[in-house]
């Protein structure tokens, strides 16, 4: 008797995971997001919590997507503080960070400023200048959105001379901003604490 027919595969979290990035990347966010909580799942099963944190940090980015803001703030929220406890801080600022971006997006000024902050900051503290730059540049576009031009103008700037890969446009801002420097020309805006 053939018993191929009758045995339930099972999915690995790894195949989980790898079919929530391919619906991701589709546009199909319910099934990556439902993908990804199960994949976070089935790595918390085997006890590798960080897979499983990564898996909530996904599901947070595919709830954003979706529109389910409030799913993506549980989300990375999770994610975040999972993180903090094993101690990734390179994870832990791009939850921070996506969750600025999420605050951001849903007019949250104040939280998305706060995250992307702490976001950046913890970069910077790691040496991960591009991420710090591009987590800055983000903070300055918002800021720009808001009317804020100054506070706009200052991370913008901080952003632009941390990065290590910018783009073409980015890297004439960036000579621009250093020709100014050497020459004395101002106001040099500082970045607001």
């Amino acid at each position: 008797m053939d018993t191929t027919h009758n045995t339930v595969p099972t999915e690995t979290p790894e195949a989980l995971a790898e079919a929530g990035e391919r619906a991701f990347a589709t546009g199909d966010y319910a099934k990556a997001i439902r993908l990804f909580q199960q994949a976070g799942e089935g790595y918390r099963a085997q006890g590798n919590l960080l897979k499983a944190a990564e898996m909530e940090n996904n599901r947070g980015v595919a709830c954003r997507q979706a529109g389910q803001r409030e799913e993506a703030e549980a989300a990375f929220r999770t994610a975040q503080m999972a993180f903090v406890r094993l101690g990734d801080r390179s994870r832990e600022a791009q939850a921070l960070g996506n969750l600025g971006g999420l605050y951001a997006e849903w007019g949250k000024a104040e939280e998305a400023v706060a995250c992307l902050r702490q976001a950046a900051h913890i970069f910077q503290e790691l040496g991960d200048r591009q991420r710090a730059g591009e987590t800055l540049c983000a903070l300055g576009v918002f800021y720009f959105k808001r009317g804020r031009r100054q506070e706009a103008l200052a991370a913008y700037e901080a952003g632009v001379l941390l990065l290590e890969h910018p783009t073409g446009p980015q890297k004439t801002l960036r000579r621009l901003l250093k020709l100014r420097r050497r020459l004395g020309i101002g106001p040099f805006p500082e970045l607001p604490s």
